[in-house]
């Protein structure tokens, strides 16, 4: 079944008198459980469709299904919401809060969105922490952290809330091979046990060698 339904999708940036084409008539869809990517050149519209599935920004044109919702339709609170309770992100610029410890970064969804005890959180955080090998910085603030470290926590986070869909946008880009390997590792578990769907956007070689289905972009058109 289709966790993803993308018809007909444009987005169109208008930058003064210039209009910016990033994505062109795009129309696919992404199965319940699957490994994706998405691979192409840098502005080929990448990162535009993953914001466009994940609520982050909207389409010019065409229609949006994700797990039997119309998001393209939804408004500001909708669309936070919705990311709540389905999405996990995993983002190049790593978007962790400066003022929050590592563990504190990957514990942040679980209190925002979930309703649960103090002890369960803790043995999630614990447990994703140990699996992207961050145990052991978790006291750790994001400016005391390497940039392979703060992706990793990134990915935690991303994770900890065992959600329907990830979107990670160049998820290994700053991980050495061994830590890349154990992240990709880490997230084809959580499919396996979960059925979580992954959705990538990347350059990298090992991503695309264990991505299932592979959709290349280019200038903004599904080639």
């Amino acid at each position: 079944m289709a966790l993803v339904q993308i018809d007909n999708v444009s987005r169109i940036y208008q930058t003064g008198e210039v209009q910016v084409k990033a994505l062109q008539d795009v129309t696919l869809s992404i199965d319940e459980a699957s490994f994706v990517s998405f691979v192409g050149p840098s502005g080929s519209g990448k990162t535009t469709m993953l914001n466009l599935i994940g609520c982050l920004d909207k389409p010019t044109q065409g229609k949006i299904v994700v797990d039997g919702a119309e998001v393209d339709g939804f408004d500001r609170r909708q669309s936070a919401a919705f990311r709540g309770d389905t999405l996990g992100f995993i983002f190049q610029a790593f978007n962790l809060f400066p003022v929050l410890t590592a563990y504190e970064n990957v514990e942040y969804p679980l209190v925002m969105i979930k309703n649960e005890s103090v002890s369960k959180r803790k043995e999630k955080v614990l447990n994703v922490l140990e699996s992207v090998g961050m145990l052991d910085q978790k006291d750790k603030f994001p400016d005391q952290l390497s940039g392979g470290q703060k992706q990793r926590v990134a990915v935690a986070r991303a994770l900890v809330t065992q959600p329907k869909l990830v979107l990670a946008d160049e998820p290994t880009a700053n991980l050495d091979k061994k830590s890349a390997v154990n992240v990709i590792r880490l997230m084809r578990n959580m499919r396996d046990e979960f059925n979580t769907t992954f959705i990538f956007s990347t350059h990298d070689p090992g991503v695309m060698k264990e991505a299932e289905v592979i959709y290349t972009l280019e200038d903004g058109r599904l080639v």
